[in-house]
């Protein structure tokens, strides 16, 4: 049955145009043709506009030719930007910086605030404007008293440039003794530079006695007589005209001006240009990756390991996608790596093949303040799965508990939980995972709160129940999501032969696994009934993470039912 309909008053819709007519409406409706021809139709279209300026890409920008393209290929990256930017005193550039907020270049990793190479900030005085007074006859008290305010001990005091020729600074004598073992430093730095900010027509000149003297004696502009910065304006500024900026920048250039101090303030024509190293990766990749290739999003992080899962049509490119993922993540990243085939052993260690940077797999992880020591050839690691082993700890584990992880590995959860709760039993069928579990439970200062074990599974819960000296166990952690659900059946019966005076405490188990299913929560139930032939009341269902399209990572925390810890066992079937 349709909904009825809902009678509004005409007042509540239209409150302004009720008064214009009285209860009357009118709407005069302009129709046109939907056909036309496609004369008509180019005529009234409009030409395109061009695309917004909405930051820095590889697509936009002049392309700068390197002089020697094969010695550098990564000069290929480089853009170049006009910009347009305002010549400051140095001292004004922070009260300036705020007023013009809004009107200067907003681009992530460039700073609006820049300063060119020769302008090492020291100012010679300026003549005075007014005619001397005739110099009265020094006397030996005066011109005692002239060389005191002219020299001091560590040389020049109104000849500053003077000063730093006579007597280099550490850095400088540092930056010589690089020059005479080839220059590595200086070519590192240039190596790693992000951007460069040049003003056409003024030419570098490294002559110190230009710094000295001033520009006027080499004919080549007029001495400014104090250290200047550029303010860079935003780019839509460029190549316009002082009338054609903003009134906000104006009103700057006015009242400086008004102020007497014109001579310093100008508006100048710079180049901005962008090198690899400012480039983003996804940028970096779209540019050297061939048409219809999806680019790499992200990667798992495992210490200074970068784990990538390459797809079919990224194996061509592998070690140029890997290099460039090294690039731009030094120097936390140092060694990239690529997953070749699934998890199929027991031990659940990954293929891995190593695409660039250093060839050890050996790393320290660092989670929640815990370090751990991870060999990613022969023992499994999931940084991802980080949230869900602090949701365990935080949320669900508490001081009193004593746990037990049935599938412990390198003890991502085991020693996490030692840090909070009573005691930790921890066991893996990996020896190599074993080892590394007691290395990492010594560099963590946990020996007192964690016993280890290198067992089967179902051998593992066995002995664990079966023994007088273990501690009731309250929380269980079954964390293998392949096979976990298939190892619950050993909790059929598994206080069945119990001794009289031994406390039954039911434990609560946390069992996680993967479902393809529509109704993941409901196959992941049945399959936990299944396995301890029983219905089990109150399973809490948590959606870990979507491992792959149309497969999630869940986890069921149930309390073992009393009537499945004293039924009969049953391993094989029910």
């Amino acid at each position: 049955m349709a909904p009825p309909l809902q009678h509004f008053h005409p007042r509540r819709l239209l409150p302004r145009l009720h008064l214009l007519t009285s209860g009357r409406l009118f709407l005069h409706l302009q129709l046109r043709p939907l056909s036309c021809s496609s004369s008509q139709a180019s005529a009234q279209t409009p030409p395109p506009q061009p695309p917004p300026l909405h930051g820095p890409t590889l697509r936009r920008g002049r392309r700068t030719a390197p002089d020697h393209p094969e010695e550098d290929p990564l000069l290929s990256f480089a853009r170049t930007f006009d910009l347009a930017a305002l010549r400051v005193p140095a001292a004004a550039c922070a009260p300036l910086e705020r007023r013009l907020r809004g009107h200067l270049l907003n681009w992530p990793r460039v700073r609006n605030i820049t300063r060119l190479p020769n302008d090492d900030g020291h100012a010679l005085p300026l003549p005075p404007s007014a005619p001397a007074l005739p110099a009265s006859p020094l006397t030996a008290v005066t011109r005692c008293d002239r060389l005191a305010r002219q020299f001091n001990a560590r040389g020049f005091v109104q000849f500053p440039n003077l000063a730093k020729m006579s007597r280099p600074s550490a850095r400088t004598q540092r930056d010589k003794k690089g020059e005479g073992r080839g220059g590595d430093k200086e070519a590192k730095r240039e190596k790693d530079t992000v951007y460069v900010v040049k003003v056409p027509g003024e030419e570098e000149d490294d002559d110190q006695w230009k710094g000295l003297v001033g520009e006027e004696g080499f004919g080549s502009g007029a001495w400014r007589g104090e250290p200047t910065r550029l303010l860079l304006l935003d780019e839509s500024y460029a190549k316009r005209s002082i009338d054609e900026l903003p009134e906000a920048v104006k009103v700057v250039l006015d009242d400086e001006t008004k102020q007497g101090a014109s001579s310093a303030y100008e508006l100048v024509q710079c180049q901005l240009t962008l090198f690899y190293n400012y480039w983003p990766m996804n940028e970096v990749l779209e540019a050297l990756l061939p048409e219809g290739i999806i680019i790499p999003a992200g990667f798992e992080t495992v210490g200074h390991i970068a784990h990538l899962n390459l797809r079919d049509g990224h194996l061509p490119y592998k070690e140029l996608i890997a290099q460039v993922v090294l690039d731009k993540n030094k120097p936390k990243i140092r060694t990239v790596v690529n997953k070749t085939d699934a998890i199929q052993n027991d031990y659940r260690t990954m293929q891995l093949e190593i695409l660039a940077g250093h060839d050890s797999l050996v790393t320290t992880v660092i989670e929640s303040g815990l370090r751990f020591k991870v060999d990613l050839a022969t023992v499994y690691w999931n940084s991802r799965l980080a949230t869900e082993r602090q949701r365990l700890v935080n949320s669900i584990f508490t001081s009193s508990d004593v746990v037990c992880d049935v599938f412990s590995g390198v003890g991502p959860i085991a020693i996490s939980a030692a840090k909070k709760v009573t005691y930790v039993y921890a066991n893996d069928l990996n020896p190599i995972a074993v080892e590394y579990l007691e290395r990492n439970i010594v560099l963590n200062k946990l020996e007192r709160k964690i016993e280890v074990f290198n067992m089967d599974a179902r051998r593992f819960v066995t002995a664990i129940y079966s023994s007088q000296h273990v501690r009731p166990i309250t929380q269980v952690v079954m964390n293998l999501p392949k096979d976990a659900a298939e190892f619950l059946d050993i909790f059929r019966g598994i206080l069945r032969n119990r001794q009289a005076g031994q406390p039954c405490v039911m434990p609560k188990i946390h069992v996680y696994g993967f479902s393809k299913a529509e109704d993941p929560e409901y196959d992941f139930n049945e399959r936990i009934n299944l396995a301890l032939c029983d219905n089990v009341a109150n399973i809490e269902m948590h959606r870990v993470r979507l491992v792959a399209p149309g497969k999630w990572m869940l986890c069921a925390s149930f309390t073992l039912p009393e009537s499945v810890a004293l039924a009969k066992p049953n391993y094989i079937m029910c």
